[in-house]
């Protein structure tokens, strides 16, 4: 146990598995007290169960694409610990894999409404209802998809894209009292990206410079330094954590 977050309470979205639960193991075992939020609370309750020290742990099952939804988390999180001093916006969705032609409109509006439109309406109630005046530490999820193209993942792409530039714009509107920050990582191994890994990992991992894909507990490592004091004078920014994933030759010759 370390205390870089004592005395704090964290909420993630999208936290029953993956990336937002290895960020709330981080927070717990930091100090922090968190609430895990996700649609469906059967998946909510496997995860509470996977925390030894239970007692800082709550669990409220929420719609991530609804703006009453996300008033609703934030408040429900501020009555169970008192305050709110860390938000992760983790929630993602991707059901399209395609070219953009192909993709339907409700494929589109889903995974903006749970990719994009979630950070504004959690930042939002965040702000209103505890950061604005007591200030606090925003995390945005993003992803490498976000910085240039990738074959079958365009709409997710441009939802990340998105995240990244609302991480900037909200970092500058809520400064000097909310820190605001991203993260973009590579190919990680969760649930969500299980069909572009499951078969081909070893072929994938040969042409990443670390040589492995990414896991959930590399990214829950940055969000707790993000969260932590030892970030304080830090905002607007994008890490990226992909293995050297974007950081490759070009193979061109001038």
């Amino acid at each position: 146990m370390t205390n870089e977050l004592a005395g704090r309470t964290a909420l993630i979205t999208g936290a029953s598995r993956g990336i937002g639960l290895a960020i709330a193991h981080r927070y717990v075992e930091a100090g922090a007290r968190v609430v895990i939020s996700s649609r469906r609370p059967q998946n909510l309750d496997e995860a509470l169960a996977t925390f030894v020290h239970s007692t800082k742990v709550r669990a409220i099952a929420a719609h991530v694409g609804s703006r009453e939804e996300a008033d609703r988390l934030v408040a429900a999180t501020i009555e169970q610990f008192g305050s709110l001093d860390v938000l992760v916006n983790n929630a993602a969705t991707n059901p399209n894999f395609g070219p953009l032609v192909d993709i339907t409109d409700s494929q589109m509006q889903k995974t903006y409404e749970v990719n994009q439109a979630s950070v504004v309406t959690h930042s939002a109630a965040a702000w209103h209802q505890w950061m604005g005046e007591h200030g606090g530490v925003i995390i945005n999820i993003a992803s490498i998809g976000g910085l240039g193209p990738e074959p079958g993942l365009g709409w997710y792409g441009v939802t990340k894209a998105a995240v990244i530039h609302l991480t900037k714009q909200l970092a500058w509107e809520l400064a000097p009292h909310v820190r605001v920050n991203a993260i973009a990582p590579g190919l990680v191994k969760t649930e969500l990206a299980r069909g572009l890994w499951e078969e081909h990992e070893e072929a994938i991992a040969s042409r990443i410079p670390l040589r492995r894909l990414g896991e959930t507990d590399d990214i829950a490592a940055m969000a707790l330094m993000l969260a932590s004091d030892a970030s304080s004078w830090m905002t607007g920014q994008v890490l990226v954590i992909d293995g050297g994933t974007t950081n490759q030759p070009t193979g061109g010759v001038s």
